[in-house]
């Protein structure tokens, strides 16, 4: 495969974009300290999975800000052979009191917003099905780094302090990530002592204490003297599911996304009806076609909106979504001259860390894991480093919705890694991290690389549109200023975002061509690609 480098390259936009770098291998990530740790796995003979996994692993201590040991974690790898799912996200605990929270709200914050941790296991799951080198090898330098200290890099020490302002009243948290009261500055090396010490249980027992040893009876005894409601049967019978992936054509690939309860059924759909609108037949920038990708996401972000829940609770013809009659039917129904007023909730913001992993075999891996909304819930088990998720936040409260709130349920999760095959063999591993920009940064990322041959630097450096629900669409500022009336005149109300914007996404690519990997890193976070 070769890609028109001339063409996309003169089209950056995003000041100090980056080069595509091009390796036999590949690693990029959200933090260049964990793309090092990836790439040092390959360099000691591991394959992708080993790397994906000390990745993860680092990523949980370099920025504890959106992931940690108390996250979920999604993945589609390619062995070597064939796609695999892992779905390793966790339910709610069995006896939470839904009649209390009907009438008190789901909250954001503390032991209700809680779900079992799963990326843990994700780790352990991927290790055991693909994994070469002993697992303690693969956790050893995340160990290393929360014990021995790490340089805290830009957006990570901005996050930090943010969510001081938003954790302060959590002691235990307080304790674990300030030294008395202050967070860290950009450059600073800061150590993680606690988590290092889990980061050592987790590596010597492969990952069991977590789930039924001194980890889950810390989790246990920690969410009781609070009058909680998770048990060791809540931890004991977690376990990570090998799924499926579901796909659609788009173009001359298949996009693979996971089934629910992962937001991938919207970027699905959204791509099965973008598809029928013939991308190809318009520029890359042209705001007839942005106009498309806008109305074919509503779309998706309907459906993801009226279905997506744990899928032990939905209707297992829920595939149907994307038969091609349903989604021819869907592109018919879009207005090329008028913005659709559609209902479909837009899920809310979230952090997050995503991580795609390719090696010399062709064997690659699409990673992603979060605490949901930065540190999470705020709750941090003393002694430990976990800081638990807060994706029961996830769950509506809608009775008879497949996503109502119920004690052992999997919630609603925007994390979702993406992948694109081409005639049976790997094409793309890739991601864009960040609530729910995901779906919609797939979407754009894939148009622009399958549609329109750009590179993977490229199509992450061009600047992007958010659907924020009804005809609301939000733009980076780089957006040229005739697209903006374009979108205007078709009846979408647009919103510019500031110049240090976060709220885009930060995208990863891995794109295989002929026999070796070309990756990008997104410039709107602090990550890179890397390549040996």
């Amino acid at each position: 495969m070769t890609l028109n480098f001339s063409q996309s390259l003169p089209d950056r936009v995003i000041p100090g974009g980056r080069m595509p770098v091009i390796g036999r291998s590949l690693v990029a990530t959200s933090h260049p300290l964990a793309a090092q740790v990836g790439l040092d796995m390959l360099n000691l003979g591991g394959n992708a999975a080993d790397a994906a996994i000390a990745t993860a692993a680092a990523l949980t201590v370099v920025e504890p800000t959106a992931n940690g040991l108390g996250s979920d974690a999604f993945a589609i790898s390619w062995d070597g052979h064939c796609l695999h799912g892992l779905n390793a996200s966790g339910k709610s605990p069995a006896a939470i009191d839904v009649e209390r929270l009907r009438r008190d709200g789901i909250p954001r914050l503390g032991w209700d917003s809680i779900t079992v941790p799963g990326c843990v296991s994700a780790w352990v799951s991927l290790w055991k099905s693909q994994g070469t080198l002993p697992f303690p090898a693969l956790l050893a330098p995340a160990i290393d780094l929360a014990r021995d200290g790490f340089p805290v890099s830009p957006q990570c020490a901005e996050s930090w302090q943010r969510s001081a302002r938003r954790l302060g009243d959590y002691s235990a948290w307080m304790e674990t990530f300030t030294q008395n009261g202050r967070t860290p500055k950009a450059g600073e090396c800061w150590t993680l002592p606690d988590h290092a010490h889990s980061l050592e249980l987790i590596a010597q027992s492969e990952g069991e204490t977590f789930y039924q040893g001194d980890l889950a009876e810390a989790m246990v005894a920690d969410a009781a003297s609070h009058g909680a409601h998770l048990s060791m049967d809540d931890l004991r019978t977690h376990k990570a599911i090998e799924v499926d992936p579901w796909s659609v054509p788009f173009g001359d690939v298949l996009l693979h996304e996971l089934p629910p309860n992962g937001q991938g059924l919207a970027a699905l759909v959204a791509a099965g009806v973008l598809d029928r609108l013939a991308p190809s037949h318009y520029d890359a920038d042209d705001p007839a076609l942005i106009h498309l990708q806008i109305e074919s996401m509503k779309i998706g972000f309907a459906d993801a909106a009226a279905h997506v829940a744990d899928p032990e609770h939905i209707d297992e013809s829920l595939s149907q979504c994307l038969s091609p009659d349903r989604l021819d039917q869907l592109a018919a129904s879009v207005d090329v001259k008028n913005a659709a007023d559609r209902s479909g909730d837009v899920p809310k913001w979230s952090s997050t860390v995503y991580l795609c992993v390719a090696d010399a075999t062709g064997r690659a891996v699409s990673f992603i894991q979060s605490n949901y909304e930065g540190f999470g819930s705020g709750i941090v088990i003393p002694g430990t480093g976990i800081a638990m998720q807060n994706r029961g936040a996830g769950f509506v409260d809608a009775p008879g919705h497949p996503n109502d709130l119920a004690g052992g349920k999997r919630p609603y999760h925007t994390i979702i890694p993406g992948f694109t095959t081409r005639d049976g063999s790997p094409h793309m591993a890739f991601g864009v991290m960040g609530g729910p920009m995901q779906p919609q940064g797939h979407l754009q990322v894939l148009s622009r690389v399958v549609a329109h041959g750009w590179d993977p630097q490229a199509a992450i450096d061009a600047p992007r549109w958010r659907v924020e629900g009804g005809r609301r669409v939000c733009v980076e500022p780089d957006l040229p200023q005739a697209t903006i009336a374009f979108l205007l005149d078709r009846g979408h109300t647009i919103m510019v975002a500031g110049q240090r914007d976060v709220s885009f996404g930060g995208a990863q690519v891995a794109l295989r061509l002929d026999d070796c990997w070309c990756g990008g890193s997104d410039g709107r976070r602090d990550g890179q690609a890397v390549v040996r």
